[in-house]
């Protein structure tokens, strides 16, 4: 019985060693499969900063670079009231009695637009032009012959860019056929 004994507990050992064996391949798997997950999560979160990083840089060169658009914004109504007041003055009805306004006029604008040139602001949009919804707002629709279709006919207010932006559409009349 000893031997049948002995050869008992040599299998058992055998498949102890075994079950330990496939339990701790078993175990490895599975550290292996949580390591491989926690280096992805690892490099996806390396990747989404990096990402943030990029993206708050950008905020700050934009914010930078784009520091003065609301003065300037500020700034454009007043050009356009200016505007809208030589052209009255420049009515033959007042012709005579405002020469020293429309000099006084003049000379604001062109203080204005020469701040404009030295930032790099630019005016566009003349009647004539053709429609562009980035460019313009159209704000009435008229029917000229004559005209193309989407010309502008008329400008309410001039489109202004700053540097690479559009810091105001141009507000137009347009043709419709």
């Amino acid at each position: 019985m000893s031997v049948k004994s002995d050869k008992q507990k040599k299998s058992k050992q055998k498949k102890n060693q075994i079950d330990r064996k496939h339990q701790l391949e078993k175990n490895i798997e599975e550290l292996t499969l949580q390591l491989s997950q926690i280096e992805d999560k690892h490099l996806r979160l390396k990747a989404e900063f990096d990402n943030f990083r990029k993206r708050k840089e950008q905020e700050v060169i934009n914010l930078i670079r784009y520091e003065g658009s609301d003065v300037i914004k500020n700034m454009l109504s007043i050009a356009d009231d200016l505007d809208r007041m030589k052209d009255v003055v420049e009515h033959p009805e007042h012709k005579d009695s405002s020469d020293s306004i429309k000099k006084g006029i003049d000379l604001i604008l062109q203080k204005i637009y020469k701040v404009f040139e030295e930032r790099g602001i630019e005016s566009f949009c003349e009647a004539g032009d053709i429609l562009d919804s980035d460019l313009h707002d159209a704000l009435m629709v008229k029917e000229e012959k004559g005209k193309q279709e989407n010309e502008i006919l008329e400008v309410f207010e001039k489109g202004y860019r700053y540097k690479d932006r559009i810091i105001r559409h141009a507000k137009v009349v347009v043709n419709k056929v």
